[in-house]
């Protein structure tokens, strides 16, 4: 196989493999998820594992649904498709937190220099998988699914 035939069959459906989505969107969403395995699973679990003394109740559970977010990523790396869901939520707890946190504090010039601005310099990255999900899948398999 050439480069040329490799790259174009990268945008083509792949009906045989992956239910018609297109390569190149498997590949972006795997590396996602091994990205979310390797980092986000490096610093809850290193955060859980050497916490001292009582948990604050909303701080516990975020580490822990972090913890257990990336501990389930690795499945993604293997079963891309069957895994979107949590890609989806991954997308929409941070698209959300960057319109409800971030947007105002940088509207109002103040998320420079903020508790908040290395968690927006993190989730401006949701872009990546924003443009890699395999959109008309998502509504084929999840919105659009029974009818």
């Amino acid at each position: 196989m050439n480069i040329k035939s490799f790259i174009s069959n990268l945008f083509k459906p792949d009906h045989v493999n992956y239910q018609g989505v297109p390569r190149i969107n498997i590949y972006i969403m795997r590396s996602f998820f091994l990205l979310m395995f390797v980092f986000v699973g490096f610093d809850s679990w290193n955060t859980i594992f050497n916490h001292q003394g009582q948990w604050k109740p909303i701080t516990g559970v975020a580490w822990c649904v972090w913890a257990a977010y990336s501990t389930m990523s690795i499945l993604g790396v293997f079963h891309t498709l069957k895994m979107l869901p949590i890609m989806l939520f991954m997308v929409f707890y941070k698209s959300l937190w960057l319109i409800v946190v971030a947007w105002p504090l940088w509207i109002s010039n103040q998320l420079a220099g903020s508790a908040a601005e290395e968690m927006a310099n993190v989730f401006i990255w949701v872009i990546i998988p924003i443009i890699g999900m395999p959109w008309r899948y998502v509504f084929r398999a999840y919105v659009w699914a029974g009818k």
